[in-house]
Parts: C-alpha cells; sequence; structure tokens
C-alpha cells in the first residue's frame, strides 16, 4: 500500500463530509476496488484531509479548459512520482481519475477547506496547485484563472497569492513579488519583508501536515530565501 492509501486508512477527518465527502465517496469506491485492504476509519487526519483536498482542487484545475488529455495526467503522473513513490501516485491517479469525472462544485468546496483548514495548509495547497500546473513548464491561462479563482474563495489574500504564483512564472519583478514588495522599496524595508515571508513560510508551519507535504513547504521556504539573495546581490545589499 502506497502512502495515498495509508492516509485514507488513518481516516479523512473533515474532508469526508460536506461538498467534499460526496465527490470522495464516489472516488474511494474507486480506489477500493483496486486496493480492497483499505479502510476508512473517519478519524481526524490532517494529512489525508489535506492529500484528499489537494487532489479534488487538482481536478478542478485540470478541468478548467473543458477537456483533460492523457498528457496532462501524464504530467500529474510525474508530479506525483516525483513527490511520493509510484505505488503512492498510482493511489492517488486512481482517485483523481475519478474525480475529473464528477461535477465539481468549486466555490463550496473552497469554503469547506477554508472552515475547516489552517492558512498556513491552504497557503501549502496553492503552492501544490501551481507546482502541479507547471508541471510542463508552463501553465495555461484557464487553470491560471482557476487557481486564483480557488485562492480567493479559500480566503488567501492578493499579496499572498502572487507571492506563491511568482514562484512558478516568471516576471521582471518577480523576486519583488515574493516578499510582497515592490522594487522602489528601501533596502531596510526588504529585510524586514524577507525576515516576515520567512517566518509565514516556515516549514515547521505546516509540520502537521507530515514530512511528505512539509518537504514542499521547504520548496517555497528555499524560494523566498532565493527571491531576497538575487535581491541582495542585485542591490549590493551587505
Amino acid at each position: 500500500m502506497g502512502k495515498f492509501g495509508k492516509w485514507i486508512a488513518g481516516g479523512l477527518g473533515w474532508a469526508f463530509f460536506g461538498p467534499l465527502g460526496g465527490i470522495l465517496g464516489f472516488a474511494l469506491g474507486a480506489l477500493l476496488e483496486e486496493s480492497p485492504n483499505i479502510k476508512s476509519q473517519l478519524k481526524k487526519t490532517s494529512t489525508g484531509a489535506f492529500a484528499m483536498s489537494l487532489l479534488v482542487l487538482i481536478a478542478a484545475v485540470m478541468k478548467a479548459d473543458g477537456k483533460v488529455v492523457k498528457s496532462e495526467l501524464d504530467f500529474v503522473k510525474q508530479y506525483l512520482v516525483k513527490a511520493f513513490d509510484p505505488e503512492s501516485a498510482k493511489e492517488a491517479l486512481t482517485m483523481l481519475r475519478s474525480i475529473i469525472k464528477q461535477e465539481i462544485p468549486l466555490n463550496d468546496v473552497c469554503n469547506q477547506i477554508r472552515q475547516n483548514m489552517n492558512y498556513s495548509s491552504r497557503l501549502q495547497l496553492l503552492h501544490l496547485l501551481y507546482g502541479v500546473s507547471n508541471a510542463d513548464a508552463r501553465i495555461n491561462e484557464k487553470e491560471l484563472e482557476v487557481i486564483e479563482r480557488i485562492a480567493t474563495q479559500m480566503g488567501i489574500s492578493s499579496k499572498d497569492k502572487d507571492s506563491v504564483k511568482y514562484m512558478f512564472i516568471p516576471k521582471t519583478d518577480a523576486f519583488y513579488k515574493i516578499l510582497e514588495i515592490t522594487p522602489s522599496a528601501s533596502d531596510e524595508d526588504i529585510k524586514k519583508a524577507y525576515r516576515k515571508m520567512a517566518m509565514k513560510y516556515h516549514p515547521d508551519k505546516v509540520s502537521h501536515l507530515g514530512e511528505d507535504f512539509q518537504k514542499f513547504a521547504n520548496d517555497k521556504f528555499k524560494k523566498v530565501n532565493g527571491a531576497y539573495n538575487n535581491i541582495k546581490k542585485e542591490r549590493n545589499i551587505a
């Protein structure tokens, strides 16, 4: 059994209720057919709820342009294999294929996530969505629109959304966007902004999600450091 199966076996907690539950109930059946040893116990498990929320949101992004092609599923599979392991990727893909076939009440799903998941975890979801969408080194405009809609509905601030977005999308002032400042900021303001963002994106903020998802937070944290180092080099800041 892969990690996704273990998270499900550990229970999905709040994710198995409300609009998410309606989607996941059907998708879980598809996974159980392939892995009959998995039994959902419905006790609260942050990692399981996070993982299943991620799959539903990935499906919504993939359906953004009205069609899902095999190449997109292949990119997602490659991303999941790299993120976890082949067996976990297989389990996740089984559920994802089932979720994609369903209508996703995106606003309701995002509201449920917003009400039950802390802000740092929602930021981590957003980071993963941009990462999956950018798996083929480009982000489709319609996918981008859906991700931004998800960010708004999950209660992510505009500055935080842009900070995560420009970790993946090249832009002249991307390093400043990541630190949530403008190129006109003073050197002292840049240092303050970095300290603030380093605290906000520190991997410990999502330690409750487990090591697998925390390593993505490490990636986000490195991009904040990278943005700051590039600005320091550009400005000759000691």
